[in-house]
């Protein structure tokens, strides 16, 4: 069975009635949950917004063709996985030829078998079920290796760690802060082509390990209190070569590998400046690789902010400033305009994974109260699945001054909402036992009873598709791409919560 569900769904889509009463009969004693839509364009808001495990669909229509409807399904991420079985009286080969390569996955004329049409159905939802099956154990395979990857990298910076005390908090900030640039810069023209969702993951994984070579610097060094003199700065320079000889030697081991090519990149190259001026090799511009300029002003950010042995740290004003003016210098021009359109997000990561008190109040001391949105909203509850994805929008969210709350899966996040008052939901698309159309499904029919219309938008990733018409048909009050654009959102919430 479907996960979460007492029956397969099956949607029916055929222009005329009698067809519609024929299917029901033949379909009913089966145990199966069954919709119906007499147009194309109402079997596409069902389809969306239902999840349906199988849809037999009419070719002959009056708004849209049968082909038309499969044609825009497949090409919907949110219902392109669901199979298409057309039936309709067009018997000629060629037109079953032009359904199949639609992506159909059968076809069956009229006038309707029933014995036949109950027969493909089962065999097409055993399949679903199969398919469903598989891709659930491989969603569970790809997460065991992610997470021994993720614990072997931890383990691996942690050496780095050892050597340098006083940093605990900065693989988790430094780690938060490339991923958030490249979830910004993902539709920039630059960089939309190397920015797909498995690298900026694999970003994610990485960056801890920039600074592994510092195993191999010396304690007097490395832990030197005062400022470094020429010569022992040269001995620290080394940490990048270090680092990425090191992880070059275990790539040469295994192979190519997209994940240590990223890890050696960072290691070795973090350290370069876009005007020529910085080390190992004195790179500049897109010589440089995209993933060391990403962490190179992470890292700089970072240790700005931070206590160091030899160093108190600065208020995120004056990094900011600094950064602003290393534009062109330093950094990658674009990449500080994204920081710049991220800081406050930065502050709040940095808030978070505080070594120090000390370091935390200066964080805050700056901090601007967001500016109220006429009633006020208190209480946020933010749906994701995707532990990274949470953890940004979360600190996001944090950083406008709401109250967040988190679920990973809309059942935990029907349970959230039983249990609390919430001014806000903002909602993933796509999980994996109720997805965002059911979870607002759902709520819209619990606050039938309860007398409260909670404002929730969907959120989705870049590549995803769903007009502002299709959000408010499945009972959504907009949507937003992820990461979360600050202001776009305060200016949405004004509209729910006007003065």
């Amino acid at each position: 069975m479907t996960v979460g569900m007492d029956a397969f769904k099956i949607l029916m889509v055929d222009d005329t009635t009698a067809n519609l009463q024929i299917l029901r009969e033949t379909l009913s004693g089966c145990g199966y949950r069954l919709l119906t839509a007499k147009v194309g364009s109402s079997a596409l808001a069902i389809a969306a917004r239902a999840q349906p495990d199988l849809i037999l669909l009419d070719i002959l229509m009056p708004d849209m063709d049968g082909y038309d409807v499969c044609r825009r399904l497949k090409a919907d991420e949110a219902t392109r996985h669901i199979p298409v079985i057309f039936l309709t009286a067009l018997d000629d080969a060629g037109d079953e030829a032009k359904g199949l390569a639609l992506g159909a996955v059968d076809y069956i004329t009229k006038p309707i078998q029933p014995d036949l049409v109950r027969g493909r159905v089962h065999t097409h939802l055993a399949l679903k079920q199969h398919r469903d099956r598989l891709e659930q154990l491989v969603r569970e395979n790809v997460r065991e290796v992610r997470l021994t990857q993720a614990v072997m990298i931890e383990s691996l910076a942690t050496l780095a760690e050892y050597r340098d005390p006083e940093t605990g908090g900065h693989i988790k900030r430094t780690q938060n802060f490339v991923k958030l640039l490249a979830l910004h810069l993902r539709a920039h023209p630059r960089f939309r082509a190397v920015l797909d969702e498995e690298t900026i993951e694999l970003l994610y994984l990485s960056a801890p390990l920039h600074d592994i070579g510092k195993v191999g610097v010396r304690d007097h060094i490395l832990l030197k209190a005062g400022r470094l003199d020429d010569a022992e700065f040269e001995q620290m320079k080394q940490h990048t070569l270090f680092g990425e000889e090191a992880l070059h030697r275990t790539e040469q081991k295994l192979g190519r590998n997209t994940f240590l090519r990223l890890a050696r990149e960072i290691a070795g190259s973090h350290q370069e400046k876009w005007d020529g001026s910085g080390y190992p090799r004195g790179l500049s511009g897109d010589a440089i690789p995209f993933s060391g300029r990403l962490m190179a002003l992470a890292d700089v950010y970072d240790a700005l902010i931070s206590k160091r042995i030899y160093k108190p740290p600065l208020p995120h004003e004056t990094a900011v400033a600094i950064i602003r003016a290393g534009r062109g210098a330093h950094f990658d021009p674009d990449v500080v305009d994204a920081f710049l359109e991220l800081e406050a997000v930065f502050r709040n990561i940095a808030v978070t994974y505080a070594d120090f008190d000390e370091e935390r109040e200066m964080l805050e001391a700056g901090r601007r109260t967001a500016e109220p949105l006429g009633k006020g909203i208190g209480r946020v509850l933010l749906v994701e699945d995707n532990e990274i994805s949470l953890e940004i929008m979360k600190n996001q969210l944090t950083a406008m001054g709401f109250a967040v709350d988190t679920a990973v899966s809309g059942r935990q996040a029907l349970r959230n909402y039983r249990g609390t008052h919430y001014d806000l939901i903002l909602t993933d698309i796509e999980m994996p036992d109720v997805n965002g159309f059911g979870l607002v499904q759902a709520i819209r029919r619990l606050e039938k009873g309860n007398g409260r219309r909670t404002p929730i938008l969907a959120i989705t990733a870049a590549d995803f598709k769903l007009t502002a018409d299709g959000a408010s048909a499945s009972g959504f009050d907009g949507h937003m791409l992820k990461p979360l654009d600050v202001e776009l959102l305060r200016a949405r919430l004004k509209t729910f919560y006007r003065r």
